[in-house]
């Protein structure tokens, strides 16, 4: 038997999500099968090609819905899971029980976690610090922008390598150990650490770039990273050099889309005014209500520049 998942590609809950599912599938369900992984990846064209959906079972984590007949599994916890109002529907009406969706959790690791305990009574104990970290990472829970900027625990440099890797190969290498290894084991291993330490000299490098291009405003962070390749940098280092901030507006660029991203400073004391998700929404992107995002073309760079400024200047009221 064939298990497909599909994951959030280059997200630490995205691999984590996969990772623990797995487990869990395996265990319960699906004892001896094959599993295999799809990183997806948020673009402005259609998500779902029926081609993806080869398993014997198919299932989507921490990703948006599809109503292929072919997924037997879904969870997510985005505030932007559907496509249209008729996926929407198509999900309310499912009987299945094995379709789950819950924006009010911080990361989808935990809510997986949740619904197999809750559900089918199963909690392994070793995957506890990996439902803790995922937790912590999606939700932003870091006690304060050092402990996510400086990277000094085995979550924060797995993260690294997770966001910053080149494909899918080393993503799914990860969710592999993630399913039976410690964190401080995965990041140790050699063939991880042999990623991990040009990316970590990239990291230092970003820090500088975004001091140089950021500007900062009545609250708000904004700069633009097109033609510096920074694709999928660390998006807390505008706190970390701005913990006065309140929200970050960023451009940038990558082999498969252009991107606005859009954040919240987690370490805020005031309470936010907006839904960031809902403000991205208004440009066919989504997300969080404290983080969001907006994917456009190759190429369209003018347009994605227009829509940041749009967004930052309503920030700044």
């Amino acid at each position: 038997m064939r298990v497909r998942i599909l994951y959030h590609d280059h997200c630490f809950d995205g691999a984590a999500s996969a990772a623990y599912f797995s487990r869990f599938a395996e265990d319960k369900f699906y004892p001896g099968a094959e599993f295999c992984y799809t990183g997806m990846a948020h673009k402005a064209s259609q998500l779902f090609e029926p081609e993806l959906f080869d398993g014997d079972v198919n299932a989507i984590v921490d990703f948006k819905y599809s109503t292929d007949p072919r997924v037997t599994w879904w969870f997510d916890h985005h505030q932007s899971a559907f496509l249209s109002p008729e996926d929407a529907s198509h999900y309310r009406e499912d009987t299945s029980g094995r379709k789950m969706f819950d924006p009010t959790f911080r990361s989808c690791t935990k809510y997986i976690a949740t619904v197999a305990r809750e559900k089918f009574g199963y909690d392994p104990a070793d995957l506890h610090d990996l439902v803790h970290w995922a937790d912590i990472v999606d939700g932003a829970l870091y006690k304060d922008p050092e402990e996510a900027v400086e990277m000094r625990s085995a979550a924060t440099q797995l993260t690294l390598v997770i966001e910053g890797s080149k494909g899918s190969e080393t993503v799914q290498k990860i969710i592999r150990m993630m399913q039976r290894q410690k964190l401080d084991e995965i990041i140790a291993n050699p063939e991880i650490r042999s990623v991990y330490e040009p990316l970590y000299e990239r990291h230092l490098r970003s820090i500088d770039i975004i001091r140089e291009q950021a500007s900062f405003e009545k609250g708000v962070v904004y700069f633009d990273l097109v033609g510096h390749e920074l694709e999928g940098h660390n998006k807390f280092i505008p706190y970390y050099l701005y913990p006065q901030s309140t929200y970050t507006v960023s451009v940038s660029t990558s082999s498969f889309r252009t991107k606005v991203s859009v954040g919240s400073n987690p370490w805020v004391k005031e309470p936010l005014k907006y839904n960031l998700a809902t403000i991205c929404e208004r440009y066919g992107g989504g997300g969080h209500p404290k983080v969001g995002a907006i994917s456009f073309p190759i190429g369209a760079v003018d347009d994605a520049r227009q829509a940041a400024h749009e967004i930052a200047a309503e920030l700044r009221t």
